[in-house]
């Protein structure tokens, strides 16, 4: 048995990534956690594909605005100096690349980057790709929040993806409740392994050859300012 992270404490990992200055986009479902543990003292401005910059946390029990949702239909709050606009103005944001980061959903991601989020294209499956490839092209870095494996046991990280695809080559980095993932030109790269997991032990899960990101930077030395960002 391998050590699994919860979604609030895989949420609040993410947003200890996110750097102070980011306009950002939550994708639908587990990502919108990552709005309630966001530092109050750093300005990252939220954007939802509805036509809100400047969302907020899920609102307090008692508290809720029917009129003010995300593009998941949730209710969020808007912060002092929130903006609203309309569908093709917040599109126009998202493949115009003004947003630094999103953080999305994914049933596979490949180890070239490629994301598949909104079908199995099983029958019957209901598709739900929403703005969900607008963002994957448009933002500057693409996260993804996922569980590593599916409920029967696959792994999310595949060779190539079996799944309709969303984006191509546009995963920057996969948070999962095992580990955080680097996309890299080789494959992935194990950023962050939680509890008893090891490089071995999420090769062993995914079937697929990892390197080490922390091993790799520590061995190329320090950086000489070329440019590159680590978040």
């Amino acid at each position: 048995m391998s050590t699994r992270i919860t979604r609030d404490e895989l949420a609040a990992r993410i947003a200890a990534d996110i750097p102070e200055g980011s306009y950002v986009n939550l994708g639908i479902g587990a990502p919108t956690l990552v709005a309630n543990f966001l530092p109050a003292d750093l300005e990252i401005i939220l954007h939802t594909e509805n036509g809100l910059l400047g969302m907020g946390e899920a609102p307090e029990p008692g508290l809720v605005d029917p009129d003010l949702i995300n593009a998941g239909k949730q209710p969020v709050t808007a912060l002092a100096g929130a903006a609203y606009f309309h569908h093709a103005d917040s599109f126009a944001m998202m493949r115009g690349g003004h947003l630094d980061v999103c953080v999305l959903g994914a049933f596979q991601v490949s180890q070239r980057g490629d994301l598949a989020n909104w079908s199995t294209g099983a029958p019957g499956a209901i598709p739900a790709v929403g703005g969900a490839m607008d963002l994957a092209i448009g933002a500057k870095s693409v996260y993804v929040m996922t569980d590593l494996l599916t409920k029967t046991g696959e792994s999310k990280l595949v060779e190539a993806c079996s799944y309709p695809l969303t984006g191509v080559g546009c995963v920057t980095r996969v948070y999962t409740d095992h580990a955080v993932f680097d996309v890299t030109p080789d494959g992935f790269a194990v950023r962050e392994a939680f509890g008893d997991n090891t490089v071995e032990s999420l090769a062993e899960l995914t079937g697929l050859a990892l390197a080490d990101a922390v091993a790799t930077a520590s061995t190329r030395g320090p950086s000489t300012g070329s440019g590159t960002t680590e978040n």
